[in-house]
């Protein structure tokens, strides 16, 4: 069917619209949660470490049992119960601060139990997907789903930004919480009920578990792929570690200043989210993966060169760059690797590949505060920049290095991992 009947479709507007909220919700916290430790309790580099590493952990924890889990239960009940536990643990930071007695171990905990629920909604929408709208329209719902994912990705801190110069950091954290209020809303309101999971006594966790990292480390296009998210996670999540304190400290800028320095990125990724398509049909949706994640390296490089006063305009266009290449990035591996991808192997698929790209958050956290605490905030800018730079080599060691076009799944692609058409479209 055409795009326009998804945009008919009643129950997938509701997910569409939740899973929108969800997702700006998660990336808007990843800004809010520093910005008050650095504002509220004046955190050094290796604690700011600690807060981002805690809110990325859970895809290193629990990221491939929770794929299984996932499909052992309704999803929507998994997500609405997700949705009321992120409120209710964000609501408590305002409530906290409020009270005068928020300490850091507070919103260490909170970001580390958000993320787990985090987790399980992330998961728990990619494998309800095909069972509302169907698989004849299932690349159609996940282009639109991924699409907001990957600007709430880029957006959401700078909304985030916005919030905190607004309202006061602390404030901002219960706009978020109210956030995941609304998303559970619009769930609620989904009429199509959902059939209950086969349960199979004889499947043990491990082999599941086992099935999907098999299917993805075998297919040498899934594996380039999950390996260059992985390392591109890795020093993403350093530079963040110390973005915030980069800006305000080293760049002098005010959270209301931090904020549109991210919007920029936001815009950024507004663009590639719209003119996506166009490099696709232009040069491949293959091929657009790794050339956006090259041209988006002098990019990355013009952020640690930023100085305060009017070389701050470097740390924008950074942003702007680097905003643009990872939608037009994360739109295309994410609609091929699910278009190569088995039905009955997409929700774990999609699991082992958020630990592994996820799970490396935490780890360039850690890897960020630490590196900020010995070379100093700008001089981890710099080996984060370095890294992202060439994420990219992992896809030329593959047949995606010679693709266009994603092949078309055959028949026998349904019970074995995809292979590369013999010649590109």
């Amino acid at each position: 069917m055409g795009q326009v009947s998804l945009f008919r479709h009643h129950d997938f507007r509701l997910l569409w619209a939740s899973d929108t909220i969800s997702q700006f919700g998660t990336f808007v916290g990843t800004t809010v949660l520093p910005l008050v430790a650095v504002t509220v309790l004046a955190a050094t580099p290796f604690e700011m470490g600690l807060l981002v590493a805690a809110e990325t952990a859970a895809f290193l924890l629990i990221g491939l049992p929770a794929g299984a889990w996932v499909d052992r239960m309704r999803k929507r009940q998994l997500m609405l119960r997700a949705d009321l536990t992120r409120a209710a643990l964000l609501l408590s930071i305002p409530v906290a601060w409020w009270s005068g007695v928020l300490t850091l171990p507070h919103m260490i905990v909170v970001g580390l139990l958000v993320g787990v629920c985090t987790v399980f909604f992330d998961v728990s929408y990619q494998a309800y997907l095909p069972a509302l709208i169907g698989r004849e329209q299932l690349l159609e719902g996940n282009a639109k789903l991924q699409a907001s994912q990957s600007v709430a990705m880029v957006s959401g801190p700078a909304l985030g930004g916005g919030l905190a110069s607004l309202v006061g950091a602390a404030n901002a954290t219960a706009s978020v919480g109210l956030g995941f209020v609304a998303s559970w809303l619009f769930l609620f309101r989904i009429k199509k009920v959902e059939p209950q999971p086969d349960r199979k006594a004889d499947r043990k966790l491990r082999t599941e578990v086992a099935e999907g990292l098999r299917f993805v480390f075998h297919n040498k296009m899934l594996r380039a792929i999950a390996l260059t998210g992985t390392t591109a996670g890795f020093f993403f999540q350093m530079e963040t570690a110390g973005m915030v304190l980069f800006l305000t400290h080293d760049l002098h800028l005010s959270p209301a200043q931090v904020g549109l320095v991210l919007a920029v990125g936001g815009v950024g990724g507004a663009v590639g989210a719209i003119t996506a398509n166009w490099w696709y049909r232009r040069i491949g949706n293959v091929r657009s993966m790794w050339v956006a994640l090259v041209a988006i390296a002098p990019f990355e490089l013009l952020i640690p060169l930023s100085q305060p006063g009017w070389l701050v305009w470097l740390t924008v266009l950074g942003h702007l760059g680097v905003g643009y290449g990872v939608i037009v990035h994360n739109v295309a591996q994410v609609s091929f690797r699910q278009t190569i991808c088995p039905d009955h192997l997409l929700g774990r698929m999609n699991a082992s590949m958020r630990f592994m790209i996820w799970g490396a958050f935490p780890l360039g956290s850690l890897a960020g505060g630490g590196l900020g605490e010995l070379i100093g905030v700008r001089g981890t800018l710099w080996v984060a920049a370095g890294g992202l730079a060439v994420s990219w080599v992992w896809m030329m060691f593959s047949p995606i290095r010679t693709m266009v076009r994603t092949p078309t799944p055959t028949t026998s692609d349904q019970d074995s991992p995809a292979q590369p058409a013999p010649s590109a479209q």
